[in-house]
């Protein structure tokens, strides 16, 4: 009896697994911009490539109290940054640049200073058209205050896809 209740058990779990979707995104190149000593915020930056469209609805990190998806945009020859509230649309096929002075993850309230070469990991939370959600980790180096973009040779990031029940 005992091993039928585990084989059931295992073959239901088993069936759940393969039913979820991985996190259909590729990561390239994620990276954090470095920070001098007491300040509170600092901008993260990747290439995403969605497979299928998906979208960016929730960001998170264990170094930060606030996390969000902001945009650099001009408004009236001002520019101004702001929360994408509804997320980040991720269109099949086409690579998303997260990069200064455009779209970046914004990790505000910070519980430390973050220097060059630190690894600062990063949960994206993604959502398909079928309103299924998938995280995937992202771990972006931390870089000098002064260090230019990466070239778009750079190797890719590392990240972990994972199904969030």
């Amino acid at each position: 009896m005992k091993q039928l209740l585990i084989s059931t058990l295992l073959a239901v779990t088993a069936g759940a697994w393969a039913q979820a979707p991985a996190a259909h995104v590729d990561v390239k190149d994620a990276w954090v911009r470095a920070t001098v000593a007491q300040q509170k915020a600092t901008g993260a930056f990747m290439q995403l490539t969605a497979r299928t469209d998906t979208r960016v609805v929730e960001v998170s990190s264990p170094i930060a109290g606030v996390v969000q998806i902001h945009e650099m945009a001009m408004d009236k020859d001002v520019m101004r940054m702001r929360e994408l509230s509804t997320g980040l649309p991720l269109p099949a096929g086409k690579p998303v640049e997260l990069k200064p002075g455009g779209y970046h993850v914004m990790l505000m309230d910070l519980k430390g200073q973050v220097k060059a070469g630190d690894v600062v990991p990063v949960t994206l939370v993604l959502e398909g058209k079928d309103g299924q959600r998938s995280t995937l980790e992202v771990k972006a180096t931390a870089r000098a205050l002064n260090a230019k973009a990466p070239s778009a040779a750079a190797a890719p990031a590392e990240a972990h896809g994972k199904h969030k029940h």
